[in-house]
């Protein structure tokens, strides 16, 4: 980053929450930690920067679970059977005779949230995580956020980093690392956007020409992926590469870009192909891949999932091919030749989830420690979801034995994810 004029800001701020355990992002893996850990007895607040919870799957549109929906774990267990009381879910088919499974994403939003005020988890929404107050010896002990009623203190005994940017971690010091080696450029980013099915009397050119680039040969359309959205309706995912999730300027940029994508690829499907489709809506933000991750006690690699690898302090599970787009072009390209896609059933440690040098902060979801060929794979909401039971397990031990996570016995941190239902076979 560029050397920019150092201005020194202070003030006082309430203290005004106090928890066993702070979840700091909302996702899948967010939601699942605090569930965990509340239903482990523990004092829980969640902190999640937009409306919703749920992340991806729901801010972003990504309505599809990936790999393996059963034997996730209790918390997910709990999330599918909601979804399918609102019959809102696809019917279950194993992986890999199937790889994803389709959910309705606003009724997930829903299901999320009664299921964390079940819960009594304690949710603030529209809230950021703006910065830590660390000890020397790598404790922290108060975070900033601010929502509405502007910057305010949190202070917990145990912090759970779900931001998917590994936020918390960089805020507060933590090593953290990024992208492919050398380079450091990250997994494409993906827009969702969604149309209605009209009576062709009804169909319209809503993109006025001038606007937009405009494409009129499907050479020239970025990667594309339709699914069913519902009667009447579809999604669309546009591949997005070459931008940064880490960085302010980069993110915005990627989000000008994808709208722009967005507008002309809806263009073309109603010039060139006559689509009788208008545009309903797109996702609220860009879907991440990739942002920061966190350096933990030990970092999974690409060779731990190729070999099956087990670990005694294995808490998840993945199955998911190695989905590593490539990152420097919009096609549908691969970083790996797609006969090396295939992985077998796999492990995560826990000490994957533990942040180096920090004494009370660990790490769920697509910011946990790995390199980024793994990360492809264990990034999936399913994986995340693992990730996040297990740390919320684990903050929750954590408090009650008064210890840092990586003192505990994590073999009976594995033992019990595995009574919560988690399948960890390999």
């Amino acid at each position: 980053m560029a050397k920019y004029e150092q201005i020194v800001w202070k003030r006082d701020v309430p203290l005004r929450y106090e928890a066993d355990v702070a979840v700091l992002g909302g996702g899948m893996a967010g939601v699942s930690a605090a569930c965990a850990a509340a239903r482990s007895g523990a004092k829980v607040i969640l902190i999640e920067r937009f409306a919703v919870t749920g992340g991806n799957a729901t801010t972003g549109g990504v309505a599809a679970f990936c790999g393996e929906t059963a034997g996730q774990g209790e918390v997910f267990d709990r999330i599918i059977s909601d979804l399918e009381q609102f019959q809102a879910v696809a019917p279950y088919v194993p992986y890999p005779q199937a790889d994803h499974r389709l959910f309705d994403h606003e009724i997930l939003a829903v299901v999320l949230q009664e299921l964390l005020l079940r819960h009594n988890v304690k949710l603030l929404l529209h809230t950021q995580l703006v910065d830590a107050a660390v000890s020397d010896d790598g404790l922290i002990k108060e975070i900033i956020v601010s929502g509405k009623s502007g910057p305010e203190a949190l202070r917990a005994k145990q912090y759970i980093d779900c931001t998917g940017e590994a936020q918390a971690a960089h805020l507060a010091g933590f090593a953290t690392m990024k992208g492919r080696p050398g380079d450091g450029v990250q997994l494409p980013m993906s827009l969702m956007f969604f149309v209605r099915h009209v009576q062709e009397e009804q169909q319209v050119k809503q993109v006025p020409e001038g606007w937009f680039r405009a494409i009129r040969d499907k050479d020239d359309m970025p990667m594309t992926t339709k699914w069913p959205n519902g009667p009447g309706s579809n999604a669309i995912k546009l591949k997005i590469p070459m931008f940064d999730a880490t960085d302010t300027e980069s993110a915005t940029a990627a989000e000008i870009q994808a709208r722009r994508r967005m507008m002309e690829v809806l263009d073309y499907y109603q010039r060139v192909e006559n689509r009788p489709w208008l545009l309903d809506h797109c996702s609220p933000q860009i879907g991440i891949r990739e942002g920061r991750r966190i350096v933990g006690d030990y970092m999974l690699t690409v060779d731990d999932l190729r070999a099956a690898r087990k670990f005694d302090d294995a808490i998840a599970r993945g199955v998911y091919y190695l989905d590593a787009h490539k990152p420097d072009d919009d096609k549908r390209t691969y970083v790996l030749d797609k006969k090396e896609l295939k992985v077998p059933p796999y492990q995560l440690p826990l000490r994957s989830l533990i942040v180096k040098d920090a004494k009370n902060l660990l790490a769920a979801g697509r910011c946990l420690s790995a390199d980024q060929l793994a990360l492809s794979s264990a990034r999936v909401m399913t994986t995340c979801s693992m990730m996040g039971q297990a740390a919320g397990v684990a903050a929750a031990e954590s408090v009650r034995q008064k210890c840092n996570p990586r003192d505990l016995d994590h073999m009976a941190i594995r033992k019990n994810v595995e009574k919560r239902g988690a399948n960890l076979e390999v």
